[in-house]
């Protein structure tokens, strides 16, 4: 999906997450670091317009609520022409929300949506959306919108990011 989602700057799980600090919707500064320290953290790149993104948030919450505080999932809105916080508040999603995340994305080299990066606790990369390959789509699929194509790829997308998620919590466990 490299093309979907830009090239990565970032080689998979052989460098740290750089470090960054946003502040919330809530107010709040929220680091990186900090977080990782505590539980895992999903940073889910996104906009509002964005047909991918939305169609992955029911997968993300599902994610959020089977984990719980294992889990932490950080809602890094860019390249944004709507209300983000709004948004987010009207379909009842609880991530943390980072309204002005176009500064982080160009850190991480995300440079479309969505784009979605599992940090383990010790704060090395340890899923990026843009290194799955991309699935096999039904042929109908590739002359489908946007909206639709978003449907086929995201629970591929959410299952993948799954089994990362799966495979920290068993590392941590040990």
């Amino acid at each position: 999906m490299i093309g979907l989602f830009g090239t990565s700057t970032l080689a998979l799980a052989a460098e740290p997450a750089p470090d960054w600090t946003l502040t919330s919707s809530e107010g709040e500064a929220t680091r990186l670091s900090a977080e990782v320290r505590q539980q895992p953290v999903v940073l889910f790149f996104w906009a509002t317009w964005c047909p991918y993104c939305k169609a992955l948030m029911p997968h993300l919450q599902s994610i959020r609520l089977e984990h719980g505080q294992k889990v932490k999932i950080l809602a890094i809105n860019f390249v944004e022409k709507g209300d983000p916080v709004g948004f987010m508040k009207d379909l009842g999603y609880d991530f943390t929300v980072l309204p002005d995340g176009d500064e982080v994305a160009t850190i991480y080299g995300v440079y479309g949506t969505p784009g979605v990066i599992l940090v383990d606790q010790n704060q090395q990369i340890r899923f990026d959306l843009r290194t799955l390959p991309p699935p096999d789509l039904p042929a109908s699929a590739g002359k489908s919108s946007h909206k639709k194509k978003a449907a086929y790829l995201a629970p591929y997308w959410a299952a993948e990011l799954r089994k990362s998620i799966d495979s920290v919590l068993d590392e941590s466990a040990e």
